[in-house]
């Protein structure tokens, strides 16, 4: 089976024994729209905030993103199926900022993994490919510590941080955000934080 994404160059491209080729592609906007809206749509990905949005929208707050210096948005890709939707932000440019003291080499994550495919869910993969996520975002952007602010409520994601070795931080009121281009509702999340040397020591 042909690779649709082959032509797209990745930032970054991890092999793994026994799970395949990961590459991590610079989000397009209007390409990978219809992906990413069939996520975002599902009530799993609630906590997301886009469920309602139709797939233009999905699109152009992507195509918005895109302008932006601190804020990226990336389609994880595995063996050619895309698998997950990968944001990284600058804290200290985001309202995260406002809830902790933002450290040199701080870096803030957003992950969004795709539903199970027709095998269903499998011990050990959704491990497998933060690792090589985080790999890019500790690595190869050369970042000190992974920061992540799960809502409280969604206890999943906040205990595949915790098993990840992630420690946790305080529980905290993110502030709503309310600008022409961006609307952000008040949220109460987890905050969790990942230093280098825990995956990767020296």
């Amino acid at each position: 089976m042909s690779d649709p994404y082959a032509s797209r160059t990745a930032v970054h491209e991890q092999v793994t024994d026994g799970f395949g080729t990961v590459r991590v592609l610079p989000l397009d906007p209007e390409a990978d729209a219809g992906t990413v809206h069939r996520w975002v749509s599902e009530d799993r990905a609630a906590f997301w905030g886009m469920t309602g949005l139709t797939e233009q929208q999905v699109a152009e707050i992507y195509a918005h993103m895109d302008t932006l210096t601190t804020h990226h948005a990336f389609l994880v890709v595995r063996d050619g199926e895309p698998v997950a939707l990968l944001q990284t932000y600058e804290p200290e440019a985001d309202r995260v900022s406002e809830c902790y003291d933002v450290r040199p080499g701080d870096i803030g994550v957003h992950l969004l993994v795709a539903p199970a495919g027709p095998d269903g869910a499998r011990s050990g993969w959704t491990a497998r490919l933060v690792t090589a996520v985080t790999r890019y975002v500790l690595l190869g952007l050369d970042r000190r510590r992974v920061v992540v602010d799960p809502d409280v409520r969604n206890e999943k994601a906040v205990a595949r941080f915790l098993t990840m070795g992630f420690t946790p931080g305080p529980v905290v009121v993110l502030p709503e955000i309310d600008l022409p281009d961006v609307y952000l509702p008040e949220k109460k999340a987890q905050l969790a934080f990942l230093d280098r040397e825990i995956l990767f020591p020296a």
